[in-house]
């Protein structure tokens, strides 16, 4: 399980590609400094499972599932990615509960520069619209965020300077991919109440 604060942003060292899936590996210091085999680290918002720890780079399989449900497979050497380790049981759940289990992508449709924060909008794939509401929880690359509104196919977020500094969401152009993790008490809710 994950919050949702992201700890640092790390850069992709390689993704190899090996038919149905891919092997990625990404630099990140902080994340590094006490992972081992088998360690959950998010990466923009997926949780993967650590193989093989060198320095300050960890290597993680991609399976087909992940790849056709997430931006992952995407992204490129260099590229900027959004990285926490899984939450341990005395820390405090600063964001939300995040599993790191993406729901789908969406597209950022357009960015409005504030004096002190940005409003960001971003479509909103049809199958996930019912888990969004104004006020509630979303996770987007990882990212626990603030819904500020929402329609039928679009929602929107405010992103504060600290926000903006230390994830990836400060370098985001309109049309970048990004994952979307709905509010698994929503997905939950629904689940119970459609069996009665």
């Amino acid at each position: 399980m994950f919050t949702g604060i992201i700890e640092e942003k790390g850069e992709v060292a390689a993704l190899v590609q090996a038919g149905g899936s891919a092997r990625l590996s990404v630099r990140g210091p902080l994340v590094t400094s006490d992972a081992s085999h088998g360690d959950s680290i998010a990466v923009n918002g997926v949780c993967l499972t650590v193989v093989e720890v060198d320095g300050d780079v960890f290597t993680v399989d991609v399976m087909r599932e992940s790849l056709d449900r997430t931006s992952l497979g995407g992204l490129e050497e260099g590229a900027a990615v959004n990285l926490e380790r899984a939450v341990r049981a005395d820390q405090r759940l600063g964001g939300h509960i995040v599993q790191g289990h993406v729901d789908g992508t969406a597209t950022l449709l357009s960015r409005d520069p504030g004096e002190r924060w940005d409003d960001l909008r971003f479509s909103l794939p049809e199958p996930l619209a019912r888990y969004v509401a104004e006020k509630g929880s979303i996770a987007i690359d990882g990212i626990s965020l603030t819904v500020t509104t929402v329609d039928d196919d679009s929602f929107g977020v405010s992103l504060i300077p600290t926000t903006l500094k230390l994830t990836t969401m400060g370098e985001l152009r309109v049309g970048d991919l990004v994952n979307l993790e709905v509010d698994v008490i929503a997905k939950y809710v629904e689940r119970l109440v459609g069996r009665q």
